[in-house]
């Protein structure tokens, strides 16, 4: 019984063709490949800010600020929330968890608000949904690990001398 590979040897231009076959497919598999150097990620987030003429801000706070943050906090999809109330202004800025479809967050946002606009005084502004997406900002992921240290001092560690460190970065 022969080897498989006998027959290659007793015909070199068998071997040439398939040889040049299996090089011009792999040529045409790389031409097509789509090579990206970043995964596709979507990382957006949803503005929410109303306004409510003539207050100052511990009453925008407390009524408008409160209880917007309150109800768009239990939507599907947010990862954190922010916010900054100002003399008749409030923005809540709802940062999305990475690669939650922002539209639907939005939708279910609008709807959380509008089951709170009741509870609002009297003469507040509707809020104004705006939905960013940060296609060029992405999360940056460091991770530390030592061979040495157990967990809760390389977690201390980073507390007291790296993060200050990172927050030190401007941008």
């Amino acid at each position: 019984m022969a080897n498989f590979t006998d027959i290659f040897i007793r015909r070199p231009v068998l071997a040439v063709v398939i040889s040049l076959l299996i090089m011009a497919v792999g040529i045409r598999a790389f031409q097509t490949l789509p090579i990206r150097q970043y995964p596709r990620i979507v990382n957006g987030m949803v503005i929410v800010s109303t306004t409510y003429y003539g207050a100052d801000p511990d009453v925008v706070a407390g009524f408008i600020t409160a209880p917007l943050e309150n109800a768009i906090s239990q939507a599907n999809g947010i990862d954190f929330i922010t916010s900054t109330s100002g003399t008749s202004s409030s923005t809540i800025n709802a940062t999305l968890r990475l690669n939650y479809d922002p539209n639907t967050a939005a939708a279910e946002i609008t709807s959380r608000i509008s089951s709170v606009m009741n509870q609002m005084p009297p003469g507040t502004q509707q809020p104004v949904l705006r939905v960013q997406l940060a296609q060029g900002l992405s999360p940056i992921i460091v991770t530390f690990w030592s061979e040495s240290m157990p967990l809760n001092k390389i977690t201390d560690y980073l507390n007291r001398v790296i993060v200050p460190k990172f927050q030190a970065i401007p941008g």
